[in-house]
């Protein structure tokens, strides 16, 4: 395709029923031009278009490192630069995408995993505001649910949040720990279980409303879960 994709083009596939269909036929020959395109969307205050534009941000700058991998590590450096306080702007839409970014690319997961976890450390790049917590927390637990090994290690930056005032905050932050921790953390999720607090999140392709103490129970499940699978590998090697 030629020529510049324009953001009404975009809007309007977002927008419609069958949104991968029209975006992968429109960016069949140019993923660049649609990871441009998407990036002023990350900012839309309609949901479904932001997450949308976060979800194909991640298919497509997937696709254009397989052409130009040099342009992909652009595309996760100009995040960067949203989330930088030198830039201006607030990074709104950013650590989300981010996180789908390097969810879909092993490769860039590796490079930068660290930077996105340095996000919620509070010896690293900091984000402050909870608005920004959300959307990190929320881009680290759809990390984590590929590549947790890349993750684990920095399982302590999460507690924290697990005590925010926010419950969106609380919740992506339990969701965090349920998909990284050990039985060793029930203990710290064990208290929000009886969180009756709303938030909104996007999981499975749909925004949907979700209640604090019952994402915290799904957490403890799964790390049931896990070390029941270890348990019985631990019974089969002896």
């Amino acid at each position: 395709m030629k020529g510049r994709i324009r953001r009404e083009q975009i809007l309007e596939i977002l927008s419609g029923s069958n949104a991968a269909a029209g975006l992968f036929e429109l960016g069949r020959d140019s993923p660049k031009k649609i990871v441009n395109a998407l990036f002023p969307l990350l900012y839309s205050q309609n949901e479904i278009i932001k997450w949308r534009a976060v979800t194909f941000m991640g298919f497509f700058v997937r696709d254009l490192s397989e052409k130009d991998m040099e342009s992909a590590r652009n595309v996760v450096r100009r995040l960067m630069w949203n989330l930088n306080d030198e830039s201006g702007g607030i990074g709104w839409g950013s650590p989300e995408a981010m996180g789908e970014i390097l969810t879909r690319h092993e490769g860039l997961s590796r490079e930068y995993a660290p930077i996105l976890l340095s996000y919620a450390n509070k010896d690293g790049n900091y984000l402050e505001l909870p608005m920004l917590q959300r959307g990190l927390l929320w881009g680290i637990a759809r990390f984590s649910e590929e590549r947790r090994h890349l993750v684990t290690a920095s399982k302590s930056h999460f507690f924290p949040y697990l005590e925010s005032d926010d419950p969106a905050v609380r919740g992506h932050a339990a969701r965090i720990v349920g998909l990284i921790g050990a039985p060793e953390d029930r203990s710290r999720l064990s208290p929000l279980v009886k969180d009756n607090s709303a938030y909104t999140t996007y999981l499975d392709h749909r925004c949907m409303g979700c209640i604090v103490g019952k994402t915290a129970g799904e957490a403890l499940l799964n790390i049931e879960k896990k070390a029941e699978q270890r348990s019985k590998k631990v019974s089969l090697l002896t």
